[in-house]
């Protein structure tokens, strides 16, 4: 097998990134059997189950003119002779045994003569295609993107037939995606860098197959190239593996550009390897596709290796510290600054979220203030239908978020108002459950139900939430998309909180709907950010994910624990797999950044975040409780150490801002350059350092399980059994960061682990203090006692 350290190292000597994790990927791969890589290249247990959907596998050289292809050439076995020019194949193809694949590394050599702008390409064409297979490309590309689009640039208007009109289709920004119309060349050209894995893949109902390629970042060469392309007819795709990327245009944030891409130039002797691996197998939806990648999408990259650089505590106390000193008081009210500006909105990235880990403080001043934000927004930001309006200027002035010259009417975003639900239910769930139940105030609980019955009124006059509404009215100002994701979680809280068992069955029938049209036939959310159109995003796949979890807590139904299952395999799409390689001299390859567990934006927006966008993601956490699956928990984990390497610390400086300031912007790609990937921007957003603060709070430093051999560390901090009966585990903790650390713990046993976890339970949880630099041991019950060992 090719030596991965080998191949990265090459990689950064190429300026293509710098060495940040070059440990070599330990493959699980076995060997096939004598005679299944043939003389003549083909695997030929490969290529059997390639014909299962009526592909193939082939090698081509192509030939470019800057990025315009001029001639490209299959190898019709292992040696293609052009001339002077003689190329070679080498290949080794092994097992998959855990998930039913293949592997093949493949080593393409010129043996003789000299290339110029050349590339080599692994080409899985497959026949009896059809337009309406589902494609994926992690993180971009989803059911092919294949939507109507509009604008060139980033966040565009939204055309006039797209209001009060419930027969509009969805529509996307101009990114990159197959034709809707036959007429047109239908083609998708990214770089690996573009994506959250290396990957590409397809389902087939007429089969009843998926299809799953993975591959590494690069090669020698530099990054890789990925792309899908239908033929005219339609009737048959081609997917593509090149080494290097040479794409025609690069996409940017809605718009495209001529991508800089260059073939390389061969001498006598040069040689590049292509790794990948090939999954094909029974799937009777989009379901199983996105499980099955969830499945494999670490099993070529391998698994990631987080850093502790920033104990959970150390980032709560910053993250709080910075909130409480951004308070003020302006002409529309007393509220705590969202991002870096004076002006105010709502849920989303900013208020009524960022108020919750205050609270959670249980301090008298910060309670105080909470109260009165919590007073501003129900007193100047709600509407006459009981929705409420998602922006405040600071001299009190309500504007339109979407808005267009022939509709006049304030508009507001069904995200926003699916948060206020969601958090101010939590807020007061919080302050009874601190013993400060008298502090809650009518109002807030009057408002609270209002928009509950919003939400249920809308629900039943329209089966949909919408994207956009009049809080005015209470109308649908724009339809489809899945921008009311988190509102079943907000009205199940709701429900449970007023007693209202309809609120419930809304909130029930409402979730139900998006997994069937969204997740079942569509295979993506969308349309929850302010900046984007109705473009598949994560921020609703994470929220939904929080709706079905909600919906187990509160009706014990185990078909929301399966509906999650789904959804977190879609969460983890979005969720960078690997810890990528960034240009020798950027900020994160300075840093040796790893960056593992980033969360990719929107299929607009194509740059990853630290962090779910804004949520703790402690859905991730119950749903690894609600099933024994360790992956959810690797997810979640993955998710909390990529937020920590973006905070801007003492000789870790990521920001312009304060310590423990941090800033929302990854970049693995070219979206915005070539000049940007790697870079940070120097600003800051509030909503990563209240996600912080919200992980370092609802999450548990570590979870044991005594006596059941379980133990997982969240926090920063190395934990080993020392010992372990049935009745309790001895553990040692070790925090090799420059931080005391304050880590919570979760001690349950498997019957324990069965019930959902309550939204407060961080209240009960014991507290270890581990010294900056050093370790502390703990013994630890199955009830959940803690106490420190000599």
């Amino acid at each position: 097998m090719l030596d991965r350290r080998n191949c990265l190292s090459l990689l950064a000597a190429a300026g293509v990134g710098a060495k940040v994790a070059l440990e070599p990927t330990i493959s699980r791969a076995q060997p096939l059997g004598a005679g299944v890589a043939g003389a003549d290249g083909q695997a030929a247990e490969l290529s059997r189950s390639l014909r299962e959907l009526h592909g193939s596998l082939r090698v081509s050289i192509r030939e470019y003119d800057g990025t315009t292809l001029r001639r490209a050439q299959e190898f019709d076995g292992d040696l293609l002779t052009d001339g002077p020019r003689q190329w070679q194949l080498k290949w080794d193809a092994r097992r998959v045994p855990d998930h039913h694949g293949w592997e093949v590394t493949l080593t393409c050599t010129l043996e003789k003569g000299a290339a110029e702008q050349t590339a080599i390409s692994v080409d899985f064409p497959f026949e009896s295609w059809e337009t309406a297979n589902y494609v994926m490309i992690p993180g971009i590309i989803y059911n092919g993107n294949r939507y109507r689009a509009i604008g060139n640039g980033y966040n565009p208007d939204y055309p006039a037939d797209m209001y009060y009109n419930p027969q509009t289709p969805l529509t996307i920004s101009n990114n990159p995606r197959l034709a809707s119309d036959a007429a047109v060349p239908s083609r998708i050209e990214l770089a690996t860098c573009n994506t959250a894995a290396p990957a590409m893949s397809f389902f087939s109902p007429k089969f009843g197959k998926g299809w799953i390629v993975l591959t590494e970042q690069g090669t020698r060469l530099g990054n890789s190239g990925l792309s899908v392309e239908e033929s005219a007819s339609r009737e048959s795709c081609e997917f593509r593996i090149s080494a290097p990327v040479v794409r025609r245009q690069a996409a940017g944030f809605g718009d495209f550009r001529p991508s800089g891409d260059n073939a390389s130039n061969w001498a006598p002797g040069d040689a590049v390897s292509i790794r990948f691996q090939v999954f094909t197998f029974d799937a009777d939806g989009i379901p199983a596709v996105l499980q099955k990648f969830m499945d494999v999408r670490k099993s070529l990259t391998g698994p990631t290796t987080p850093r502790n650089l920033l104990p959970m505590s150390k980032l709560a106390e910053l993250g709080t510290n910075i909130c409480r000193g951004n308070f003020t008081e302006t002409k529309a009210g007393r509220y705590y600054l969202p991002e870096n500006s004076r002006h105010f909105q709502l849920g989303w990235v900013s208020g009524m979220i960022n108020t919750y880990p205050m609270l959670a403080l249980n301090d008298p001043t910060e309670r105080g203030r909470v109260s009165d934000e919590l007073d501003f927004i129900c007193s100047r930001m709600k509407g006459q239908s009981g929705f409420f309006y998602g922006f405040i200027s600071e001299d009190g002035e309500i504007r339109s978020e979407k808005a267009h010259p022939d509709f006049p009417a304030v508009q507001a975003m069904v995200r926003k108002n699916g948060d206020v639900l969601f958090w101010l239910i939590k807020h007061v769930m919080l302050l009874k459950a601190q013993g400060h139940g008298d502090t809650i105030k009518e109002s807030w609980e009057l408002a609270a139900g209002g928009l509950a019955e919003a939400f249920t009124r809308t629900w039943r006059r329209h089966g949909e939430f919408g994207q956009y509404i009049v809080p005015e009215t209470g109308d649908i100002a724009v339809y489809n998309s899945t921008a009311g994701a988190i509102a079943p979680a907000g009205l199940a809280l709701a429900a449970e909180y007023f007693h209202r068992p309809d609120w419930l069955a809304a909130a029930e029938e409402a979730a139900e709907f998006y997994y069937e049209r969204d997740i079942k036939s569509r295979g993506f959310t969308s349309g929850a950010c302010a900046d984007i159109s109705q473009d598949a995003d994560s921020e609703t796949a994470f929220g939904l994910l929080e709706s079905f979890m909600a919906l187990y807590q509160y009706t014990g139904k185990k078909r929301w624990v399966n509906r999650a299952k789904v959804q977190a395999a879609l969460c983890s799409s979005w969720t960078l797999a690997y810890d990528p390689l960034f240009p020798a001299g950027s900020d994160i390859a300075r840093l040796k950044g790893r960056m593992a567990g980033a969360v990719w934006a929107s299929s607009q927006n194509k740059h990853a975040a630290p962090g779910v966008c804004t949520s703790s993601a402690d859905h991730l956490f119950k749903l690894y409780r609600a099933t024994g699956d360790k992956k959810y928990a690797e997810l979640i984990s993955d998710i909390q150490h990529a937020h920590a390497e973006v905070v801007n610390m003492p000789g870790h400086i990521t920001t312009d801002y304060l310590i423990g300031s941090s800033m929302e912007r990854i970049q693995p790609s070219d979206a915005e350059g070539k000049g940007a990937v790697g870079d940070f921007i120097r600003t800051r957003n509030s909503w990563t350092e209240t996600n912080g603060a919200l992980m370092a709070l609802e999450l548990p430093g570590i979870y044991v399980r005594p006596g059941e051999g379980i133990l997982i560390p969240f926090d920063h901090v190395e934990a080993e059994h020392v010992s372990e009966s049935r009745q309790a585990a001895v553990v040692r903790l070790t925090n090799n960061t420059a931080y005391a650390a304050r880590v919570s713990v979760l001690a349950e046993t498997a019957r324990q682990s069965a019930r959902p976890l309550g939204y407060t339970a961080f209240l009960d949880w014991p507290q270890v203090e581990v010294p900056a630099g050093g370790a502390v041991t703990v013994r630890i019950t199955r009830k959940g006692k803690v106490a420190r060992q000599a």
